[in-house]
C-alpha cells in the first residue's frame, strides 16, 4: 500500500501566483469594455447555436431536459466521487481516502470563495439575468415540459446567473484530479465529462457561457490556488483522515463497501 503523501505541506509561490493571476486578468477582461462586448458576442452566437435547436431536434431536447434537471446534478456528482476515489486509476489505493479530503479542503474554500465573490458581484451591481431571459425568443424547456418544471425544476432561466456555481464545482473537480495527474487520456477523459456536464445550463439557457468560462473558472482556480498549493489541503486532509480511521476500520468489515478503495486503502 502506497503510504506517500499526496499533499506537498509547503507553499508553492510559484502555483500560488498563477492562481492569483489568472481570476484577476480574466476579471480585467470581462470588465474591460471591449471584453465584455467580445464574450457577449460570442456568448450570444453560442447561446442561438445550441438552444435553437431544442425546437426542432427531439433527440436534442430530450438529452438536455435530463440534463437540465434538478436530480440529474445527483447522478453528475456520483460520477464524479467514483472516479474520485476509484483505486489506481489517478490515484493510487493507499491514497484514495486522502485525496478525497483532499478534495473536500479544496471544496469547502469553494464554497467560501463562492460566498465573498458573490456578495463582491451583487455590491458591485455586476451580476445580470440569464440568456433565456434576455434574448429574444428562447427555447424553454420549462414551456415544453411544464409537469417536469412543476415538480423536478428544470433549469433554463435565472435572475442571478453570474458567476457559474454548478460550474465551478465541475472545474475545481477537472483542475484538482489533473493536477494530480501525468496521463494525457485520464486529463482528456476528465475534461471532457466536466464539459459534457456544463453544457445543460448553457443549452438551455439558464447561464450565459462567460458564467462559467469567465466566473466558473475564475471562483476554481481561485480555490484551488489556497487549498492545493498552499498546505492546506495536505494538513485538512492528514487530520481528516485521522480522525476518521475508527470510522473506516468499522466500515472495512462490512460486505462490498469494505472492498471499496476509500475504505481498504
Amino acid at each position: 500500500m502506497n503510504k506517500a503523501p499526496l499533499f506537498q505541506a509547503r507553499w508553492n509561490v510559484s502555483g500560488l501566483l498563477l492562481c492569483n493571476s489568472i481570476p484577476i486578468v480574466l476579471l480585467c477582461f470581462w470588465l474591460w469594455p471591449i471584453g465584455h462586448h467580445l464574450c457577449t458576442a460570442f456568448d450570444e452566437w453560442l447561446f442561438h447555436l445550441l438552444n435553437a435547436p431544442l425546437a426542432s431536434n427531439a433527440a436534442w431536447r430530450y438529452v438536455w431536459t435530463l440534463g437540465s434537471l434538478r436530480p440529474f446534478d445527483i447522478v453528475v456528482g456520483v460520477i464524479m466521487l467514483a472516479l474520485l476515489i476509484r483505486g489506481n486509476w489517478v490515484f493510487k489505493t493507499g491514497q484514495v481516502r486522502q485525496a478525497f479530503f483532499g478534495f473536500m479542503a479544496v471544496l469547502l474554500l469553494l464554497v467560501v470563495v463562492r460566498a465573498l465573490f458573490s456578495k463582491w458581484i451583487h455590491a458591485m451591481g455586476w451580476d445580470h439575468d440569464s440568456p433565456s431571459m434576455v434574448l429574444a425568443n428562447p427555447v424553454l424547456l420549462s414551456d415544453w415540459y411544464p409537469d417536469l418544471e412543476r415538480h423536478w425544476e428544470l433549469k433554463d432561466r435565472s435572475s442571478q446567473s453570474f458567476p457559474g456555481d454548478h460550474a465551478s464545482v465541475l472545474l475545481i473537480w477537472a483542475l484538482f484530479m489533473s493536477v494530480c495527474t501525468r496521463r494525457l487520456m485520464q486529463r482528456l477523459c476528465i475534461w471532457v465529462l466536466a464539459l459534457i456536464f456544463m453544457l445543460p445550463r448553457l443549452v438551455a439557457g439558464a447561464h450565459w457561457g462567460q458564467d462559467d468560462y469567465i466566473g466558473g473558472v475564475l471562483m476554481a482556480v481561485w480555490a484551488l490556488g489556497w487549498g492545493y498549493y498552499t498546505p492546506f489541503a495536505a494538513h485538512t486532509s492528514q487530520w481528516l483522515v485521522r480522525i476518521t480511521e475508527p470510522l473506516f476500520r468499522l466500515l472495512a468489515k462490512l460486505p462490498i463497501i469494505g472492498r471499496s478503495s476509500i475504505v481498504a486503502g
